[in-house]
């Protein structure tokens, strides 16, 4: 979804024979330039000035003896700037004349497109230099846009304005049902940040708010709302949806490190009170003779650790049998009501997802192919990973096809076949059993049915945990995630063209490539495939301690190893080889590593490395749009502010950790000297987290920086995955709508990816 602009540079010389040289030395002389640069204020886009702006201008000429220029401006195609005032706005020359030449530019009023700057060398006419200007008017963004609030809790929302050097200073409001909010504060420091508590009383979406740029809206949103937006806020009884069925899984270990799998579903009444469901309990030798095991109540209670943000963290219980963990999580819920979860009931660590379950859509009674991606261990308790896809015919399995990886032991099973039924007593539970891999093994496996739709922005998704007793003829104990395949995607080579963000996780290794148990090795990859084959971007790595930071690959010299292919059967089944990570700066060359990957859309899909004692299982996922101007594609630091739900996704030995994080922006301009703050709350334990972000700090790449200071100092690289308002051109607001983020600390063996989502 994203553009990602890379650029090689080469330097050619031409040395030119005698016959044709001038001035007799056998050179032909450089011809004179003029560069005409903003060069204050520094981080300033000369396609987005905002009305009045000030800028200053510099006119650097090259290759002349003298450097005197005049000063010119030209509207729309050429046109005569004339009017008073000037519709193009002022361009005073500094006098007397500095070197390089400078002047100061003051935008119009009024927003006008195609204005022109052009420095013309005094000494020969025929050399210019100039430098086109667009002025936009300033336009807010409130965040998050669009969620459901609490009874009695609060929500933080941010406001950023645009362009990134537009003041951040804001006149914000709330209305519930046209009447002002009950209980609505601007914070006193940061002029971008506000408090909602849900005191009003009114039902449904009935409060609005918003945030309007001072200078250019000082009567509010409301007067010229062309230049805002405005959040809708669903006023609700209970962050757990009334009434609703939710699907959750759940990986870690329990606290003898014997690693827990857990998929299920619950229900909610009229209260939101939790009031029946099942769940799957996988261990490494297989699953609870319980299974399925009764969820017979529970409940949701929001935090009170994090007053400014009680809206988005709580903790999660449910009613299990005695002796039957994990039973109490703790969680923190993006703007869509997802919860992200770690375990807090002191019985052992671990994360997870819950969704509301969209078990409707799926009858089973249609054809339907399914990506999967499924991590465990094997017999041995050596990590194994599976991807592949599952043809369902509307009666059975046909024509599946599955990639191993066993401890550095890859295989591959073909047209292999399997029977699904529903449960006879539980919505949303599905039974597969005869997979059959090689001769005398099965897998078989439930799968409860979670979020999304039949279409393809939004994939049904399953979660699934196998059922079998691990032993010779049921080789692993595996969970993971089964997305509805796009059948409208042609999966060749030339339609896999675009630009991904892949997550990576597997056991530490040494630099020999042996595991490191109780390590992991964690990655991160920005890649563009190109139509014809050829793979490029960056990484960052963290392998049980070993930093790999902002790797470029391929190597600008020597072979391209980067490279991915269709490798499906005949009937196009989505399977790909990819050439990932490795480190082509090192010296010698380590070679990059091949994964499969098995796609369910257009630059998404499950991957799987083919040959590492790592066994690096994954994700990859299109990354959205970037704005793009002057051929230069770019988010910037005003891109990120807003509320986040944040949480580890590993089932590797990590600690786990929820957040909620804020990002704010300073209320001065944008530079690109400054940072922007991280703030929020921590669990467990409920600790406060500070920390700083800085925009572009890979380029033009939708990658930032963060540096915690607290609980611990510890360094983040963020890649960001996903976002909206984003457009080829410079649009008026673009947002980061989740990102995943991993550390970067050689003191940290035990890395684990994050994901944040608003």
């Amino acid at each position: 979804m994203k553009e990602n602009c890379l650029f090689a540079v080469a330097l050619l010389s031409l040395a030119l024979a005698g016959g044709c040289a001038k001035g007799g030395n056998g050179i032909v002389p450089p011809q004179p330039s003029i560069d005409v640069e903003i060069s204050s204020p520094t981080s300033v886009s000369s396609l987005a000035i905002y009305p009045t702006q000030s800028l200053t201008l510099t006119a650097t000429v090259s290759n002349s003896t003298t450097t005197a220029v005049t000063w010119s401006l030209t509207g729309p195609s050429g046109t005569t700037c004339t009017g008073t005032p000037n519709p193009c706005g002022t361009l005073t020359p500094v006098t007397p004349a500095p070197t390089p030449a400078t002047a100061t530019y003051v935008a119009p009023a009024t927003p006008i497109s195609g204005v022109t700057v052009t420095a013309t060398l005094v000494s020969d006419t025929s050399i210019t230099g100039s430098l086109p200007l667009d002025v936009v008017d300033i336009t807010t963004d409130v965040a998050p846009a669009a969620l459901s609030v609490g009874s009695g809790l609060t929500q933080q929302f941010t406001a950023v304005a645009v362009p990134d050097d537009a003041p951040q200073t804001f006149t914000w409001s709330c209305s519930a049902n046209g009447n002002q909010c009950a209980n609505f504060v601007q914070d006193q420091n940061v002029s971008g940040l506000a408090y909602y508590t849900a005191n009003d009383n009114c039902s449904g979406s009935c409060v609005q708010i918003s945030a309007a740029q001072t200078p250019q809206d000082p009567n509010g949103c409301s007067a010229n709302p062309k230049y805002c937006t405005i959040a809708k806020v669903s006023l609700v009884t209970s962050r757990l949806s009334v009434n609703s069925t939710y699907a959750f899984q759940f990986s870690g270990y329990d606290n003898s490190q014997h690693p827990v799998m857990v998929a299920g579903i619950f229900a909610t009444d009229k209260t939101g009170a939790i009031v029946s469901g099942v769940e799957d309990v996988l261990t490494g030798s297989g699953p609870s003779t319980q299974n399925p095991i009764p969820i017979t109540g529970g409940s949701y209670i929001p935090t009170s650790a994090d007053p400014n943000n009680s809206n988005n963290a709580g903790t999660l219980t449910l009613t299990l049998p005695a002796g039957v963990y994990p039973n109490q999580f703790q969680v923190v819920l993006d703007g869509a009501g997802d919860l992200e979860m770690i375990e807090s009931d002191s019985q052992g660590t671990g994360s997870g997802i819950a969704q509301k379950s969209s078990y409707k859509l799926f009858t089973g009674l249609t054809d339907q192919t399914y990506a999967f991606g499924f991590t465990g261990v094997d017999s041995g308790g050596n990590r194994v990973g599976y991807v592949g896809v599952l043809p369902m015919n509307g009666t059975s399995i046909a024509g599946a096809q599955v990639d191993v990886n066993d401890n550095a032991t890859a295989n591959t099973y073909s047209n292999l076949t399997a029977n699904y039924t529903p449960d006879s007593n539980i919505n949303g539970l599905w039974h597969v059993t005869g997979l059959t891999l090689a001769s005398g093994t099965t897998l078989d496996f439930d799968f409860f049915v979670a979020s999304g739709t039949t279409g393809k922005t939004n994939p049904l998704t399953f979660y699934a945990i196998s059922t079998d007793t691990v032993g010779p003829t049921h080789p692993a104990a595996v969970s993971g995630t089964m997305i509805l395949q796009d059948s409208t995607q042609t999966y060749d080579i030339a339609h896999f063209k675009s630009t991904s963000v892949s997550a990576l996780t597997g056991t530490g290794t040494t630099a020999n490539g042996a595991a490191i148990p109780g390590t992991t090795n964690v990655s991160l990859t920005l890649g563009t495939t190109d139509g014809n084959g050829n793979f490029s971007g960056q990484f960052d790595q963290n392998n049980a301690g070993t930093i790999l930071s902002g790797v470029q690959f391929p190597p600008l010299t020597g072979t391209n190893n980067y490279t991915y292919a269709s490798s499906g059967t005949p009937n196009n089944n989505g399977r790909y080889t990819f050439n990932m990570l490795g480190n082509p700066g090192a010296s010698p060359v380590v070679a990059p590593i091949p994964f499969v990957l098995y796609a369910s859309g257009a630059n998404r899909g499950f991957l799987l490395d083919q040959n590492s004692s790592s066994v690096m299982t994954g994700t990859m996922n299109p990354q959205g749009k970037i704005p793009c101007a002057g051929g230069i594609c770019a988010l910037s630091a005003s891109e990120l502010p807003g509320t986040y739900a944040a949480a580890t996704t590993s089932s590797s030995a990590v600690s786990p950790i929820a957040a909620n994080l804020l990002a704010t922006i300073q209320t001065t301009p944008v530079t690109l000297a400054l940072t922007y703050n991280i703030s929020g709350t921590q669990y467990p334990g409920g600790q406060t987290v500070t920390g700083t972000y800085s925009g572009l700090a890979y380029g033009d790449l939708g990658v930032f920086t963060v540096p915690l200071t607290a609980p611990s100092t510890q360094n983040y690289v963020i890649y960001v995955v996903d976002t909206s308002g984003c457009t080829n051109a410079s649009g008026p607001v673009c947002a980061v709508q989740d990102f995943l983020m991993i550390d970067e600390d050689k003191t940290n063996t035990n890395p684990s990816i994050i994901f944040a989502q608003q």
